[in-house]
Order: structure tokens, then C-alpha cells, then sequence
């Protein structure tokens, strides 16, 4: 139900508007007059908000100009009274949404406020959709509990604070890092991604910050740091509780002032939002002293926990259809089935790496399925992911003739880089170490199978 907020210093007025729109079906909520409803908006924000143009101390233009701010995708309705038509037209200037004379006719009313509604959700369907072609992948969120998440996430987007999002590892941290600028004023601007737990610690800081041509032995170049990269952006760090706490001194630093060093190079002053995520405490962190403790308030403006999968057993079925989706067109698959039977299974099972897991397991699936069906008998054939079991996967079965030779190579070669990489907590080094190649090479596959920034 589109929530409406009511701004109006006469209480006679609040009450009409609030019985008309609520036998049209809004869930109204008032507020006496431009201060109360900021402070509404602020908390709870809206659908549409309706306020009187003529009030005491905030008035309705200083009501439209602070809401423009807080989140430009609501439209705002003024409502004004005979002989202020001028300043009703200044107000459309300004960015309201349209203007509402007094006496209005209620059919009138409803048809405005239905029309505002229609926009706004225009407009969050377009920042989606902005966010999908960010990742290259849907959005699901069927969950009461993921939709109170990204109703958080597109209510304090546009307000350029710092934001702190935990989370168990694989939740989807990095799907709301994205949904945060695609619904930001700086949605036009780059979102820059480092991943602190997939580099090494004496490396972040040039990583960050950059580096000067000769600054340490095989610097042969000057590097721009990823502070300076997301310039006018938003930077998305994630896992920075790994972050030597030499580093977080400048990453206070340049949340502050946005001064950033480069490694032997000279000061330069970015502007940027920062989003943060982590799968640890920080606060308990800090309190050990393994974690900056001026650093964490810096970062826990706007905290928001990401809940594990098994909080929100609703989104599993969407997730499965979806990645069912992705990875069958990926290897040149047909139709696909996926047994009922399956699907209560994994909304029934705990998933420790939330969607991460559920998603490398479909792909598994997927890939040594003999007959385009997923069963609970084949996932049940296999020991969740264990090194032994994707050996015995490989030789569960081939494919079948409808599957290239290729897909099935690159099947198989995903789902032990996946494992492998997990099995290493996303540490690149390591799990070059383990699977015997340069680095470069397994940073050019986490990228061809869609293994990276996955928070």
C-alpha cells in the first residue's frame, strides 16, 4: 500500500485529506506542519508527499528543497491556496511534483496522487534496472525480511552519508553497494569495488591510494589509487575489517577531509561516498584493538545488516529460477526443469555461504545434469562441494549431447576455482597458490565465471 505523507499546519485540512486518500486506498500519515513532516520523512520516508505551500517558521518551499536532497525519486505535491499561483509555479521550477488548489476536488486529489505514485515507482524500476545492468544480474527479493533491507537502501541513497552494511560472507553485500548508487546522486558517476580480504595487506595501501612512478622496486608506473578512480563516485570497500590498521589511518583520513597519499607521491583531495562492508564485529573488533575505533563511527553512520538466507527462506525459490536462468544460457543449455522436491530441500537447508553457496550449487547442478533436469537425487549425489565430490561429479555422468563441449569443460573448471577460492576466503594469492597458476591468469577467470565482488 503506497504510503502518502500529509504536511499541513491546519488540523481541519489534515483530516479532510487524510479520510479522502484513505478511502482511496493510501496508508496516510499526517504531520503539523514543515518541521514535524521533515522529521516523518527522515524516519520513515514516503510515496508521495502532499504539503501545504503557506505554513509558519518551514514552509512548503523549504519542505520541497530539503526532501529534493534527502531523495529526489519522491514526488512532492504542494498545495495552494487562491492567489498563489506564482508561487506555486516557482515551486514546479524547484522540483515539485505538481500543485493542488484549494478548494480541490477530491476525484482530482486521488487522480494527482495516484499519478505520483505511478512515478515513483517508475523511477525506483529504472534504478533497478540501472543496478541489474551494473551486475549483470537480477534482483530478487521476495522476503519481507531483503525488502525491509532495500527499502533502508533506497531511503538513505540519496543522502550522501557513509554506510556500513554486515552480513554473513555471501549474502549479497555488493548487490546493495550497488543498489545504494544506483539510487544516488552520483548514479551517473563510476562505483569503484576493492575487495580488502582478496589483497594481500602490504598491497592495499597502493591498491587504495596509488602510487608514484619508482615509489617501491617494480613501481615502473604511477598508479591511480581506487580512492582517486571513484572521485565523484561512491568506493565500495569490502571485507575492511581486514584492512591493516596502518591503512585504516588513512582511510579515516580521507573520509574526513578527502585527502588521500598516494605511495611516494603528493596529497590530492577526492570527493567520495564511501560503502563498507564486513562479515566481522567491529565494534567488538575495536574494542580489541584490532580495528580502529574512530574509524568504525566514521564508517557506522548508517548501519545495515544483511540477513542470512536462511532468515529468508522466501527468496531461495526466485534465487533458484534465476540462476537456473543465468548459468543454463551460459552453457548452452534448453529448457530446464527444477524438481519441486529440490527446491524445499534448499529452503530447508542452513546454506552457510548464503546465496554464494546456493548459487555455485545450482551452477554445479547445472553442469552434470544428464537430462536439462535438477533433482534432489543429483544434488544429493554429491557431498556439497568438497574437493572429493567435484572429482566424483566430474565423473557422474556426461552431460549429454545437448551440451557443447566447452560449457562442460568451463563448468567443471568453475566449480573448482569456486571451491577452491572459497575454501581460501576470497584470498586471490592463496588460491593461485592452491590451484598452481599466476595470479593475473585466475583474476581473468574469477572474472569470466562471476566470481568477484560478491559481498
Amino acid at each position: 500500500m503506497p504510503r502518502v505523507l500529509v504536511i499541513d499546519d491546519e488540523p481541519a485540512m489534515r483530516f479532510t485529506l487524510e479520510a479522502v486518500l484513505g478511502d482511496a486506498g493510501f496508508d496516510v500519515h499526517t504531520a503539523d506542519g514543515g518541521g514535524a513532516g521533515i522529521a516523518d520523512f527522515e524516519a520513515h520516508g514516503a510515496d508521495v508527499v502532499l504539503t501545504d505551500l503557506a505554513m509558519p517558521e518551514v514552509d512548503g518551499m523549504k519542505v520541497l528543497a530539503t526532501l529534493r536532497v534527502q531523495d529526489p525519486s519522491v514526488p512532492v505535491m504542494m498545495l495552494t491556496a487562491h492567489g498563489s499561483e506564482r508561487v506555486a509555479v516557482a515551486a514546479m521550477k524547484a522540483g515539485a511534483f505538481d500543485y493542488i488548489p484549494k478548494p480541490f476536488d477530491p476525484d482530482e486529489l486521488v487522480l494527482a496522487v495516484k499519478r505520483g505514485v505511478e512515478t515513483r515507482a517508475l523511477r525506483l524500476e529504472n534504478a533497478r534496472l540501472r543496478t541489474e545492468a551494473s551486475l549483470g544480474r537480477a534482483i530478487v527479493a521476495e522476503s519481507p525480511a531483503i525488502r525491509r533491507v532495500l527499502d533502508l537502501v533506497t531511503r538513505v541513497a540519496p543522502k550522501d552519508v557513509t554506510v556500513l552494511l554486515t552480513g554473513e560472507s555471501g549474502v549479497g553485500k555488493d548487490v546493495l553497494a550497488a543498489t545504494l548508487h544506483a539510487h544516488s546522486k552520483r548514479a551517473q558517476k563510476v562505483l569503484v569495488r576493492f575487495n580488502a580480504a582478496a589483497i594481500p595487506g602490504e598491497l592495499a595501501e597502493a591498491e587504495l591510494f596509488g602510487h608514484a612512478k619508482g615509489a617501491f622496486t617494480g613501481a615502473h608506473a604511477a598508479r591511480t589509487g581506487f580512492f582517486q578512480q571513484a572521485d565523484k563516485g561512491t568506493l565500495f570497500i569490502d571485507e575492511i575489517g581486514e584492512l591493516p590498521l596502518a591503512i585504516q589511518a588513512k582511510v579515516l583520513r580521507a573520509i574526513q577531509s578527502g585527502d588521500v597519499q598516494p605511495v611516494g607521491g603528493r596529497a590530492e583531495n577526492v570527493d567520495v561516498r564511501l560503502v563498507a562492508a564486513t562479515n566481522r564485529d567491529l565494534a567488538a573488533e575495536a574494542k580489541a584493538g584490532r580495528f580502529r575505533e574512530d574509524l568504525f563511527y566514521r564508517l557506522n553512520v548508517v548501519p545495515i545488516r544483511v540477513p542470512p538466507l536462511r532468515e529468508r527462506t522466501e527468496d531461495v525459490e526466485p534465487l533458484v529460477h534465476s540462476f537456473v536462468r543465468t548459468y543454463s544460457d551460459r552453457y548452452g543449455m534448453g529448457q530446464v526443469t527444477v524438481e519441486q522436491a529440490l527446491v524445499e530441500a534448499f529452503k530447508a537447508h542452513t546454506w552457510p555461504g548464503n546465496v554464494r553457496e546456493l548459487e555455485n550449487t545450482v551452477a554445479r547442478l547445472l553442469a552434470l545434469t544428464a537430462d536439462d533436469k535438477l533433482t534432489l537425487a543429483l544434488w544429493r549425489s554429491l557431498d556439497a562441494g568438497s574437493p572429493s565430490s567435484i572429482s566424483r561429479a566430474a565423473n557422474a555422468g556426461d552431460p549429454g549431447p545437448s551440451h557443447p563441449l566447452r560449457a562442460r569443460v568451463e563448468a567443471f573448471e568453475r566449480s573448482i576455482i569456486a571451491g577452491e577460492f572459497d575454501a581460501a576466503n576470497k584470498n586471490q594469492s592463496e588460491t593461485a597458490r592452491r590451484l598452481g597458476v599466476s595470479r593475473p591468469a585466475l583474476i581473468e577467470k574469477l572474472h569470466k565465471y562471476g566470481l568477484l565482488d560478491r559481498g
